[in-house]
């Protein structure tokens, strides 16, 4: 198999204690550009953090004691960050809640998927966190490279928000992928490599079926449904601005043997984002 590329030695993974949302403003039903499939996307993917970071934060910190050196203090900084990724996303949730959409059924949607992956292996859990966390990072980087446009239209503090979370799971986008490297180290490469794939399919599975059912049923309490708003949204996430359509590559890459996040470095595009939105490195 292909060597592996190490991730970076210098990496920086601060730990940003940052607040959204909370001007008590009431929020406007679709919120992104007045366009309820684009609503309804990021109001579905925002649903499936508070339960899946929690989730994430649970695979890794299983294995911390198994793991020295600089892995370990990655790990210890990417619970940080995603323990605040899911209040920051609970809150964005409640927005979702207050412009009067049942939000709590999409929770508990993706909290019953995770209890039932509770179920399975420690090991299974990790390759299912790297599956997942390689989801958010293209996207993240799709997010970010477009300068988040696909975001034009929605209220500033969203924005940042979103381009926030995005950068950080770009951060921490390898804390996984080591840790599962690191602890399956006495497997053979083919039967990691057969895990982590095979994990990868029924995760995407798993969540294209979640992300269907969430849109549904936003739609449903929209009063729209049939044929002409779901091809509305095959319009959207496949053709413009088409953001599942722009992270395929990055997906697949996934599959080929040797695999790692940090094969592709990019570290400029956070510098880029931070100067942007004047964020701190650390708060």
């Amino acid at each position: 198999m292909a060597s592996k590329p190490p991730t970076p030695a210098d990496l920086q993974i601060p730990v940003r204690n940052l607040q959204f949302h909370r001007d008590g403003v009431r929020p406007q039903r679709w919120w992104l550009a007045d366009n309820p499939v684009a609503t309804a996307f990021f109001n579905a993917l925002s649903c499936t953090f508070p339960a899946g970071e929690k989730f994430f934060i649970e695979s890794v910190r299983h294995f911390r004691g198994d793991v020295s050196g600089p892995l370990r203090d990655q790990i210890a900084a990417f619970m940080a960050q995603e323990s605040v990724h899911s209040r920051e996303h609970a809150a964005f949730n409640k927005r979702a809640s207050d412009a009067g959409y049942q939000v709590d059924a999409l929770e508990n949607r993706t909290r019953k998927v995770l209890d039932f992956a509770r179920k399975r292996s420690p090991y299974r859990q990790l390759a299912a966190t790297c599956a997942l966390e390689h989801f958010t990072a293209i996207l993240a980087h799709q997010l970010l490279k477009h300068d988040s446009r696909d975001l034009d239209g929605a209220p500033q503090d969203t924005v940042r928000l979103w381009s926030w979370h995005a950068m950080e799971e770009i951060e921490h986008k390898a804390v996984a992928f080591d840790t599962f490297t690191t602890v399956t180290g006495h497997m053979t490469r083919l039967r990691r490599y057969l895990l982590r794939s095979l994990v990868m399919v029924l995760a995407t599975t798993i969540l294209v079926s979640t992300m269907t059912a969430n849109m549904r049923d936003l739609y449903r309490e929209d009063g729209l449904k049939g044929w002409r708003i779901w091809g509305r949204t095959l319009a959207y996430l496949f053709g413009k601005p088409g953001i599942v359509r722009r992270i395929l590559p990055d997906y697949l890459r996934y599959f080929k043997p040797g695999f790692h996040p940090w094969e592709h470095d990019d570290r400029a595009l956070l510098e880029k984002t931070l100067a942007k939105l004047q964020l701190p490195m650390e708060a």
